[in-house]
């Protein structure tokens, strides 16, 4: 009798990868070919449908049949480490990039990434926003000193293209701004984060963007300008206070006097 690892195993070497000779021999009294076959479809497609939940951008840019092949694949390489299929396709975008029927569209790996950000912001955890009470109470001495925990469901990215607009224009179903799109306009740095209305994505200027990622790495505030000159922090971090976008700040213990 196989052991439990072995027959999982053999299982997902059915599922996955489509050997179904190990799991079948096992099974053979107990579970028909047939069987198998459905439980393989019955993955694949679970999988291949949660794809397509979380990339309909990347999906309407290829076409159904493309992209079905695409995440067939992306599924074998990539089976889930989670139960949880809407945390299921984070590597998509890196997979598209090294795909090479996919080459002749240079933007489709970060329209994908742009849409997994969404995606994990969608579904990021509920937090309350920072007590900004608690924060105007720090002695004006120390306020360069704070750092900050950011809402869970902030993502900022940095992309070659202008894949907002991009993504925008298809989404709107609009071909007359799909069709102008000057890919030659990026980089561009996007700031994706979930409000009451929704999912919002927003660019950001060079400066704005590398302040907050600081901020968002843990960094304090004073760390964050070290790198940025004329930069109107006191603005930009009222903006981000007012919208919720901290879910708590850290102000570093006074040495106890000796």
């Amino acid at each position: 009798m196989p052991t439990l690892l072995e027959l999982q195993t053999a299982m997902r070497a059915s599922l996955v990868h489509r050997d179904g000779q190990a799991v079948a021999a096992m099974l053979a009294r107990h579970i028909g070919a047939d069987r198998l076959d459905v439980y393989r479809n019955t993955f694949i497609h679970t999988l291949t449908r949660a794809l397509r939940l979380s990339f309909p951008i990347t999906e309407r840019l290829v076409g159904g049949e493309f992209f079905e092949g695409a995440a067939q694949i992306f599924v074998a390489q990539h089976p889930p480490r989670a139960a949880w299929l809407d945390q299921y396709g984070g590597e998509f975008a890196g997979f598209l990039r090294s795909l090479p029927q996919a080459r002749s569209l240079v933007y489709l790996s970060e329209v994908a990434e742009l849409e997994w950000a969404v995606n994990a912001a969608l579904h990021a955890a509920d937090v309350s926003p920072l007590d900004v009470a608690a924060l105007s109470a720090v002695e004006p001495e120390s306020q360069g000193l704070v750092s900050f925990v950011a809402d869970p469901s902030i993502r900022l990215l940095r992309l070659e293209y202008p894949v907002d607009v991009i993504w925008r224009a298809v989404l709107a179903s609009d071909d007359d701004a799909l069709g102008s799109v000057d890919l030659g306009s990026g980089p561009i740095k996007l700031l994706i984060e979930r409000r009451a209305t929704g999912v919002e994505v927003e660019r950001l200027t060079d400066e704005a963007w590398r302040f907050l990622l600081a901020l968002c790495a843990g960094r304090s505030i004073e760390s964050a300008l070290d790198d940025i000159k004329d930069f109107d922090c006191t603005t930009a971090l009222a903006e981000h206070l007012a919208l919720g976008r901290f879910a708590e700040f850290v102000l570093p213990a006074t040495p106890a006097a000796e």
